[in-house]
C-alpha cells in the first residue's frame, strides 16, 4: 500500500510541474501556431490528473 502512495504522490507532483511549466512544455514538443490552445490543454490535463490522484490518496490515508 505504501508503494501505491509514493506513486501516487510522484503523479501528483509531476502534474502540478506540468501545470506550472506548461508554457515551456508546449513550446518544445509542439510547434503548433496556437501556443496558447496547447498550453491551456496541458493545464487542464495536469489539473485533472492531479486532483484524481489527490483524491485516490486521501481515500487509501483514510483507510
Amino acid at each position: 500500500m505504501n508503494i501505491v502512495k509514493i506513486l501516487l504522490l510522484i503523479v501528483i507532483a509531476i502534474s502540478i510541474t506540468a501545470i506550472y511549466d506548461a508554457r515551456k512544455i508546449g513550446d518544445k514538443l509542439f510547434s503548433t501556431a496556437d501556443k496558447n490552445k496547447v498550453t491551456r490543454m496541458i493545464k487542464i490535463f495536469g489539473f485533472i490528473i492531479c486532483v484524481i490522484c489527490s483524491i485516490i490518496f486521501c481515500i487509501l490515508n483514510k483507510s
